[in-house]
């Protein structure tokens, strides 16, 4: 296994972001194809006057057979940067004829096409060292890149464009070269070689990751020690439940400052809830203000646990109120989540400007809280601490509260009182201003993150609303979502379910299928995870490392076909499948499934210690193996009920197995008792005495 070299470039063409903020005044005296496309990131660039085309097999068989270079242009619907340069470039008449006379341009949503993403942000990696969104790749007319970049200004790219065509003109076999260079790197990044040395899995191996990790640690804001600052909730989850096992008093403190820090900044919309993608500073302050429906999922997964650990009351609130944000700006009337809100809205001027719609002024926080304000400046740091630019402010809070109680003479309770009325002002005079863009696609892969954060909320919080809905959602990915193979669709809009599944979504529904089942004790979620699994291994299993590959074997080849099994924001397909596999080897007494999930972690082992944060989720299960792992068995009727006692304490390293009747799976079989429901507390196919009293079942999981 080969970490990523920078080693492949031959175009000293420099790329940057800039800090310019400029609107969208598409007239829409163009239409290109992209008219005909669902995905509202292509539809914003159908009346651009570059002749833009979707990737299919008709776009590549044009580019063959005129045997021009093709411009590949990727982006989301909610990427700020991705706006900027379609406003300065892409409509303006004289860049557009630069790329429809030399190029055929291909524009692609990210998230409805992660693999060409993947394939070519991995090029760019290769070529420059760096990557990001917009992404921009000139590829030769078979589809292999041979330079690329991110954001340029209009007269960059002209000048970039113009040099690229001018090569391939007089002297191609630069590029050819070039082409040639970059698919032999392309080979060795993201592939992995089995492991042939014995699996060991030992503590001391976590310690040193971890204190390896641990220097790069922000104790006074939380988080790493730079900006941006990203939440990386997979990050967070590990080093809690490792502080948990520990005993690390000085690393549980870390986590919960991180998370306390998260919950209090501007980074989390401290009116309507929910977080945005990132903080562009060092304290949480001011986000890049979109708000993405993956990230949202992960961190109620997140604080859900972080609320069983401390029982702090910021977690609980932060929970619901990321899920109203998620109920009344991402849901649809079928149960299915919408994918993301855009960072920029229009402004009083009617100009797109990122953050318009959550930031506030002085003037306009007075007119709505009146004799409050002062109260409300002091809680949410209207001065310097609070000032974002141009006078306006994003709310944040300190922890400081019992200054604030004493300094203005109120109780904790009439200070929670007027909290939520502030939020509720606030929220009523913000949905005055014009919203943010929605991109109202739905992703089977994003929806599986916030199937799985709603359970995760309902196992800590109680509420039958949280089941509710996730059922609700389960039941749409399998109606809708689901092909006539049993495989899994990538995406669904207005009726209609296309793109075949890629990896990562068929591990975040089978993740999100095994916690919804220990949750309701419905069988019919754990087979269905199981289906999947079989699926997987079926069209994109790699025999030679044991490892999945991100595309289906039915699919189109691009110029790689990559295994992802780095954690970055969303936790790497393979390490999410390789617990998956974990839990259902375990459920299903599946040999091939144990041995599979061994082998994974095995082959990723070499390279964890040296960057535990692109690990943390292979770091998870690696505790698995580490620390005793219990089976809890609960048979019999009350078996719901005990279920729900015991989700009350904080017990990561246990699987839930339970049935209110006769049951042929291997860990409930000849189990049941009508007259009693017994617990039973496995460890490495041993069991204890089982017991009726759920206390006496969690002192065997804590010894």
């Amino acid at each position: 296994m080969r970490q990523l070299n920078y080693l492949f470039f031959i175009l000293p063409f420099l790329f940057f972001n800039c800090g310019s903020k400029t609107s969208n005044s598409s007239e829409h005296k163009h239409t290109n194809d992209l008219i005909n496309e669902t995905s509202p990131y292509l539809l914003q660039h159908a009346h651009n006057p570059v002749n833009w085309k979707a990737w299919n097999d008709e776009t590549l068989e044009e580019a063959k057979s005129e045997k021009k270079l093709m411009l590949i242009s990727v982006g989301y619907s909610a990427c700020h940067w991705c706006h900027v340069m379609e406003h300065e470039s892409f409509e303006d008449s004289l860049v557009a004829d630069v790329m429809n006379k030399n190029f055929v341009n291909i524009k692609i949503d990210r998230e409805e096409r992660p693999d060409v993403d993947q394939a070519y942000m991995n090029a760019v990696q290769l070529m420059t060292g760096g990557g990001g969104w917009p992404l921009n790749v000139v590829a030769l007319p078979d589809g292999r890149p041979v330079w690329g970049g991110t954001y340029f200004p209009k007269n960059q790219w002209i000048t970039v464009l113009e040099q690229l065509t001018k090569l391939y003109a007089e002297e191609p076999n630069k590029l050819y070269e070039q082409a040639d260079k970059v698919a032999k790197g392309l080979k060795t990044l993201d592939m992995v070689e089995l492991n042939t040395n014995e699996p060991t899995f030992e503590n001391e191996f976590i310690e040193t990751s971890v204190d390896n990790w641990s220097k790069l640690f922000d104790h006074k804001m939380g988080g790493l020690d730079k900006a941006p600052k990203f939440m990386m909730p997979n990050n967070y989850h590990f080093l809690l439940r490792y502080a948990h096992q520990t005993n690390n008093k000085a690393l549980l403190d870390y986590v919960n400052l991180t998370l306390t820090k998260m919950a209090h900044g501007g980074v989390f919309d401290q009116v309507g809830g929910g977080f945005s993608r990132y903080s562009t500073d060092a304290k949480w302050h001011v986000p890049h203000f979109e708000k993405m429906l993956y990230d949202n999922g992960q961190l109620v997964s997140l604080y859900a646990d972080a609320y069983l650990v401390s029982k702090h009351e910021l977690y609980k609130q932060t929970i619901e109120e990321t899920l109203k944000f998620v109920e009344r700006e991402l849901t649809t009337s079928e149960g299915a989540f919408y994918s993301s809100l855009d960072a920029d809205s229009n402004n009083t001027e009617g100009e797109l400007e990122e953050g318009a719609f959550y930031v506030w002024n002085k003037d306009s926080l007075k007119t709505t809280l009146q004799n409050d304000f002062d109260l409300f400046s002091d809680y949410y740091n209207i001065d310097n601490y609070g000032l974002w630019e141009h006078g306006n402010y994003v709310l944040i809070r300190k922890d400081n509260e019992n200054e604030i109680l004493e300094k203005h003479n109120i109780s904790k309770e009439k200070l929670n009182e007027k909290v939520t009325t502030w939020k509720t002002l606030l929220l009523e005079t913000r949905n005055k201003r014009p919203k943010p863009r929605l991109d109202d696609k739905t992703l089977a892969s994003w929806n599986g993150l916030m199937l799985k954060g709603y359970v995760d909320a309902y196992r800590v919080l109680k509420k039958e609303a949280y089941l509710e809905t996730a059922l609700k959602n389960a039941n749409f990915i399998m109606n809708k979502m689901v092909k006539k193979d049993g495989g899994l669709y990538h995406t669904y809009k207005e009726g209609e379910s296309k793109i075949n599944g890629y990896m990562e979504d068929y591990v975040t529904v089978i993740d999100a299928f095994i916690a919804l089942y220990e949750n309701t004790l419905d069988s019919k979620w754990l087979n269905n995870a199981e289906d999947l699994a079989n699926y997987t291994f079926k069209h994109f299993f790699d025999e030679r490392s044991n490892m999945f590959f991100f595309t289906s074997d039915e699919d189109s080849s691009l110029v790689s076909r990559s295994i992802e099994y780095r954690d970055n924001v969303i936790p790497g397909s393979n390490s999410i499948m390789a617990k998956n596999l974990f839990k259902l080897g375990h459920y299903f007494d599946n040999e091939k499934f144990n041995k599979t999930a061994v082998t994974m972690l095995n082959n990723v082992k070499p390279e964890i210690q040296d960057y535990a944060s692109g690990y943390s989720n292979w770091l998870d299960l690696m505790l698995n193996y580490t620390n005793p792992y219990y089976e809890v068995a609960i048979v019999g009727t009350d078996a719901k009920q005990k279920i729900n006692e015991l989700n009350t304490t904080y017990l990561p390293n246990k699987l839930i197995a339970g049935s209110t009747e006769e049951s042929s799976m291997p860990l409930l079989l000849n189990r049941y008792n009508p007259d009693a429901t017994l617990i039973y507390v496995c460890v490495n196919k041993a069991c204890k005495l089982p017991v009726k009293e759920v206390d006496r079942a969690i002192q065997f999981l804590k010894e």
